[in-house]
């Protein structure tokens, strides 16, 4: 049976990871020693030996996860048929590596440029993102124009549409902090700071696509083999023109991830398996498609039980 290969993004990094692979698969250690040598330092150490400090700022996570999902693709990819595929934020990358777009060292040149544009946007305008739980989308969002139209030109946008009573709001800090209470006061049951470094998928990250949009321009991009998922569309594309622009886009677009697997469902994929760090996404797919068929590989013991 086919499968759809979910991609994780940020949040799903932890420290080990990879280590297993490395010391059990020759094609793990090649690859981790190759991501060295491109980054021009060591995201093998960071990956497997931390601190954790370092491995969660953003530099370093979006490399770190990008190639720990690109080296279990590579493991299992003769053991699966991919029918689509889709990435969660970073993981849009990984999700065009295992569809042939990019090459392994381009996506890694790509994500290691991201990171460094997203962090240095974060310190120089500071931002942070929220997620608000147990309120529907349409009220997320009315709260969010109900902010920024108060904002004196800060903004607070909804940012990962993650799954049905998930929402992820980003925008300026001082703002977003004062507009929490609003939240909870619409009704939701939580809103919970995330542990990020800046306001991702908002306008605040306009001049980090500007800059990424260069090294994405000059980047050799072919057509998917099979459909990916867009994160700014939620709908299938192989165009590679098209790719490109939606990767640009992305950095200050929301991340219609409940959209994509609602469109998934509809186009009849229900089985599906997660290819990289923990099981955030198997959690969101649950919620997302009742009648889902779901697994994932994230460590040797997940990869020989496929097997």
């Amino acid at each position: 049976m086919k499968q759809v290969a979910l991609f994780p993004g940020q949040g799903s990094q932890y420290v080990g990871m990879g280590l297993d692979l490395f010391n059990t698969f020759e094609k793990a250690k090649e690859m981790y020693q190759l991501a060295d040598k491109v980054l021009g330092f060591s995201i093998s150490e960071i990956s497997f030996n931390g601190p954790l400090e370092t491995l969660k700022e953003t530099r370093y996570t979006q490399p770190a996860l990008f190639v720990h999902s690109a080296i279990l693709f590579e493991l299992i990819k003769d053991k699966i048929q991919v029918a689509s595929t889709a990435g969660h934020s970073v993981g849009e990358y990984s999700a065009l590596f295992a569809t042939g777009v990019i090459s392994f060292e381009d996506g890694l040149k790509i994500v290691a440029k991201r990171g460094d544009l997203m962090f240095q946007s974060g310190i120089e305008q500071p931002g942070t993102m929220y997620a608000v739980i147990g309120l529907e989308d349409e009220k997320v969002e009315d709260v969010c124009h109900q902010c920024t139209a108060n904002g004196n030109g800060q903004v607070v946008v909804a940012a990962n549409y993650n799954s049905p009573g998930q929402l992820v709001i980003s925008g300026s800090k001082e703002l977003l902090t004062n507009c929490v209470s609003k939240f909870k006061e619409a009704g939701a049951k939580m809103v919970k700071e995330l542990v990020v470094s800046g306001a991702f998928h908002s306008p605040l990250m306009q001049s980090s696509a500007d800059e990424l949009s260069k090294i994405i321009n000059s980047t050799t991009f072919s057509n998917a083999k099979v459909p990916v998922y867009l994160n700014v569309t939620s709908k299938p594309e192989t165009d590679a023109n098209i790719i490109k622009q939606a990767l640009i886009e992305q950095l200050t677009s929301p991340v219609l991830w409940s959209q994509s697997m609602q469109n998934m469902g509809k186009d009849n994929l229900k089985n599906f398996i997660e290819i990289g760090a923990g099981n955030v996404l198997q959690g969101l797919a649950k919620r997302s498609i009742s009648d889902a068929i779901i697994n994932g590989v994230d460590k040797v013991d997940s990869l020989q039980e496929l097997v």
